[in-house]
């Protein structure tokens, strides 16, 4: 049966998976009906004001406090979330990662590039992940960041304390910072993505200015889900990433045991192909910013902690104008993800599904030779970009490289010399 959702970005919801589990009228009533606890989840102060603030009260079988003492994972935290440490002013760009290991979700993290941190409160880590097993007995938990999920190849299901999402390469979906979840696969083989841990303010919809009501990501597209819930009892671990460190208590029931919830703090889907694209229907570019699905505001007016931003299937129709991404250096710092096809301004190869760039504060930018060459002599006619969808982390702080993003079968050392063939053409 096709799974149903709740719409609406930023709503409150309600929803019960057990009829009159959810209170008539009060959040925590002397006794929960079905002999449920009460238990408030906050995303942030309680002071915040009413349009920032964010909670949710979920009646569940068992309090979450109800665990053994966490212990470090040294190991595994080494393995997966690396701290980025090393600043590199030059344009980096990797490969796909693609394990033929065993392993999970979890097992499968590696840590890519980022700024700031969870101790912080701002920045963002970029991680990829490759996967190929159900976590079982294993949940997840980041105490650090909200978990801002890429799918590239591969469907996943994600199983949260407020109920269940699929989703595909071409969706996307976010776990909120202190929510319990599992990540497993929908189909054979690795499932393999990216993942955004944004620090900062939580992502939000960007404000439309003269775009007017109907532009960009429509909030009716983001999906909530029902209430579901798991009466498991045996012994399951919980992973928590505390301060980027992983940490593993060990419980005797399943920690996604919620009933019934209300609030605005829930997890969400969203089909990127539902974007409503705008572009120029004259000449020139506008700026990249109306490419933008979610963003995370700093404390600088229009300037993002964190920006996501998309480049998916559109016409391209501007006259006597060079079309592919002009050469730019810029105050902000880009990661770029290819989720499918080709991106526009690296048509000789070398960006590739599942691979990634970064662009650092003010390293220049731009096509590559062989794609400039072919743009300034085109036939401007109408052309439909298809079969296509990259994304970029756009951050206000330079973004440091982990050990792991170092490693020569994973960094491409040659990507500079895409930019060496332009020719003087001045005389």
């Amino acid at each position: 049966m096709e799974k149903q959702y709740l719409s609406g970005f930023g709503n409150h919801f309600s929803s019960e998976a057990r009829a009159g589990a959810l209170p008539a009228d009060q959040n925590s009533p002397q006794r929960v009906a079905h002999g449920l606890y009460a238990e408030q989840l906050s995303g942030s102060a309680f002071t915040a004001p009413r349009h920032h603030n964010l909670y949710t009260w979920l009646y569940r079988i068992r309090p979450s406090v109800m665990h053994k003492a966490f212990v470090p994972m040294k190991e595994l935290t080494a393995k997966t979330f690396t701290k980025p440490q090393h600043f590199n002013p030059n344009q980096m760009r990797w490969n796909p990662l693609n394990s033929a290991e065993s392993q999970d979700f979890v097992e499968g993290i590696r840590t890519v590039c980022g700024n700031g941190g969870g101790e912080e409160h701002r920045g963002i880590h970029v991680h990829l992940y490759s996967f190929n097993k159900a976590m079982g007995s294993r949940y997840f938990m980041s105490a650090d960041g909200d978990f801002l999920m890429v799918p590239q190849r591969g469907s996943i299901q994600v199983k949260t304390e407020l109920g269940i999402i699929d989703a595909e390469p071409g969706e996307i979906v976010l776990v909120p910072r202190g929510m319990r979840f599992q990540v497993n696969p929908l189909s054979s083989g690795n499932c393999t993505g990216y993942i955004g841990e944004n620090f900062g303010s939580p992502f939000q919809l960007p404000e439309l200015g003269p775009i007017g009501a109907n532009g960009l990501a429509h909030r009716r597209h983001f999906l909530a889900p029902h209430a579901a819930f798991e009466d498991l009892e045996g012994k399951f671990e919980l992973v928590g990433k505390f301060a980027d460190e992983l940490w593993s208590a060990e419980l005797n029931h399943s920690p996604l045991d919620v009933v019934a919830w209300h609030g605005n703090y829930v997890p969400y889907k969203y089909d990127l192909r539902k974007f409503n694209t705008i572009n120029t229907v004259s000449f020139d570019h506008p700026d990249p910013s109306i490419f933008t699905v979610l963003t995370s505001p700093s404390d600088t007016a229009g300037v993002a902690n964190v920006d996501f931003a998309i480049f998916p299937p559109r016409w391209m129709v501007a006259e006597h104008t060079f079309r592919p991404p002009y050469f730019h250096r810029n105050c902000m710092s880009e990661y770029m993800g290819l989720i499918y096809g080709e991106y526009d301004a690296k048509t000789s190869g070398g960006f590739v599904p599942g691979g990634g760039s970064l662009h650092n504060v003010y390293a220049a930018h731009g096509p590559d030779a062989e794609t400039f060459e072919k743009a300034s002599a085109t036939d401007l006619k109408p052309v439909r970009l298809s079969e296509t969808m990259a994304f970029m982390f756009e951050s206000r702080t330079p973004y440091r490289v982990t050990d792991y993003a170092m490693k020569k079968d994973f960094l491409q050392g040659d990507y500079q010399e895409c930019w060496q063939g332009f020719k003087k053409g001045f005389k």
